[in-house]
């Protein structure tokens, strides 16, 4: 039995459950966040209105644009604790990534540092600048179930002479785990080496998400944790590296100082933008975050033990996953063996379990092991997983045995 009792789920502050706060299918069960997040209908009623204002009048809009993105990065610096002249907003995380990548100068023969539980589009595009740069990528292996110390010890023994730039994740996203960009931010440092921390999942995860992050870029995705409109995201750049960061689009911004030549571009949509500081007030209003974080995380607990009973109960095998630095919100549960051992095998999964069972799920794999992924969010209450426990752990034990 497990020991994990279930928190008590979360309610609107007019006495109806969380999820009425967002326009998810009641037909479906939401157990993905942290893939592509959702979006709270009082931010995309807010999102929606700033789209009829702007088509309404797209002469006045667009001129009137990079003051109030400015306010709206003003507002999500505020919620990082950074300052706002030190934050750009960028679509996504991968955006983000790029656009340092390419205001990177030259560095023939160089090469990239990154880790094997790297994001794949973050890693192609640091591949792609290793090349660019007559050079290569050099992937550290860290071990699923290393602590901080060892993990930075297998980062740091990959450094040489031609390392020109370390690409870290703060969270990952296959293997829901942390890295110690701390650790390894100071080495880079004093070693003269820029660091970029790829921090998709922690905006909303980590109270105080840059504490200790010695980086030259950090980049966060507004949309997983947040709950921000899709397409939104911060770029902290605190050092020297900041005033030769550009967009990937250069626009009549292009001559601004940074930030500011990240808030023209031109005729993009940057609704997204002006209502994220909606989509985080809304959670903040609700609960206020350090309460999210909470029963997100007591939830996560008593989701991931409940889940890896059911799967031992079933295979005879253990379920319970190794993991060195723990994420509060975001777990590992081994999959049966033989199920998802490969990244197209994972997604494969995924997109069977949503059409046959009606769950949107995620599985990942790392090192040839499949996992299933929790990701829990305030929407989410026990009986989402006890019904992932009854219904979906036969079913991958029975596509296992197949």
């Amino acid at each position: 039995m497990g020991t994990v009792v279930a928190p008590k789920p979360l309610l609107l502050r007019d006495g109806r459950p969380a999820a009425a706060g967002w326009s998810l299918d009641p037909g479906m069960r939401h157990l993905n966040h942290g893939s592509f997040g959702a979006v709270p209908v009082v931010a995309q009623r807010e999102q929606q209105r700033l789209r009829e204002e702007m088509e309404r009048s797209p002469v006045v809009w667009f001129p009137a644009l990079p003051a109030r993105i400015a306010a709206a990065r003003a507002a999500v610096a505020g919620f990082l604790g950074v300052p706002a002249e030190f934050t750009a907003l960028v679509p996504n995380a991968s955006a983000g990534a790029s656009a340092v990548y390419y205001s990177l100068p030259q560095r023939d023969g160089g090469e990239v540092l990154v880790t094997d539980h790297g994001y794949g589009a973050v890693t192609m595009g640091a591949a792609r600048l290793a090349r660019r740069w007559g050079g290569r990528i050099r992937a550290a292996h860290v071990p699923l179930a290393a602590g901080a110390e060892e993990a930075a010890a297998a980062v740091l023994e990959q450094i040489g002479e031609r390392t020109a730039l370390i690409v870290l994740d703060q969270i990952t996203s296959a293997t829901a785990r942390r890295l110690p960009v701390d650790l390894i931010g100071r080495a880079a440092r004093e070693r003269g080496i820029p660091l970029v921390v790829d921090a998709a999942h922690v905006p909303g995860l980590v109270e105080d998400p840059l504490a200790g992050a010695e980086c030259d870029a950090w980049i966060g995705n507004l949309h997983k944790f947040g709950c921000a409109p899709r397409g939104t995201a911060a770029l902290v750049a605190r050092g020297e590296l900041r005033h030769s960061l550009y967009p990937l689009i250069d626009s009549w911004g292009a001559e601004d100082p940074f930030p500011e030549r990240f808030d023209s571009q031109g005729t993009l949509d940057a609704t997204g933008y002006l209502a994220a500081p909606t989509a985080l007030d809304f959670v903040a209003d609700q609960w206020g975050w350090a309460e999210a974080r909470r029963y997100m995380t007591e939830l996560a607990d008593y989701a991931e033990e409940l889940i890896g009973e059911a799967i031992t109960a079933a295979t005879g095998e253990p379920a319970a996953a190794r993991v060195g630095m723990p994420v509060n919100a975001l777990r590992l549960v081994t999959l049966p063996a033989g199920l998802g051992r490969t990244r197209l095998e994972a997604d494969a999964l995924r997109d069977r379990l949503a059409a046959e069972s009606g769950v949107e799920a995620a599985f990942t794999s790392f090192d040839g092991t499949g996992y299933f992924r929790l990701s829990t969010h305030v929407y989410n209450t026990p009986d989402d997983y006890e019904y992932f426990a009854e219904r979906c752990v036969p079913v991958l034990c029975a596509w296992a045995r197949s």
